[in-house]
């Protein structure tokens, strides 16, 4: 199968955390580029790292391959490595604590899961001069401005 290759960047952001906050990803494809952007009043800053990367890939219309970067080494980790444990755990920590944010988590591995995606997880350092990732910043805050305007 030759999959298509998407670039994706995501950020998230917060004023405040728990307070209003972003969510934004660049996506590149070829010279397709598209930037989405979204925001909610009271959020915090993993929820809107986890929204950032769910609303990249459901924009996603057919399956690619993608490599996704992200300063969220929660998000990252959380995917790659934790969620295997939580699930087998019943959605708890190994401190048999609930997992935070555990309805993001689910719908995020039943996308990874099911929509036939590629996907290389890449850590980046946030607010390092990344072009991406700087831009994805942008568009979280352009999310926090929406959210607190509506």
């Amino acid at each position: 199968m030759n999959l298509n290759h998407v670039e994706i960047h995501t950020d998230g952001a917060c004023k405040g955390n728990p307070g209003p906050g972003g969510w934004g990803a660049l996506m590149r494809s070829g010279d397709m580029v598209r930037e989405i952007f979204g925001g909610e009043l009271e959020t915090t800053n993993n929820r809107m790292e986890l929204t950032a990367v769910i609303e990249a890939i459901l924009a996603l219309k057919r399956p690619c391959k993608v490599t996704l970067y992200l300063d969220s080494e929660y998000v990252r980790k959380g995917i790659t490595e934790w969620i295997h444990g939580w699930k087998a755990r019943g959605w708890r920590t190994a401190a048999k604590q609930p997992v935070k944010n555990a309805d993001l988590w689910q719908k995020l591995d039943a996308l990874v899961s099911n929509s036939g995606h590629l996907i290389d997880w890449r850590w980046v350092k946030g607010h390092a001069g990344d072009p991406g990732n700087e831009r994805a910043d942008a568009l979280a805050n352009l999310g926090v401005d929406q959210a607190l305007k509506r």
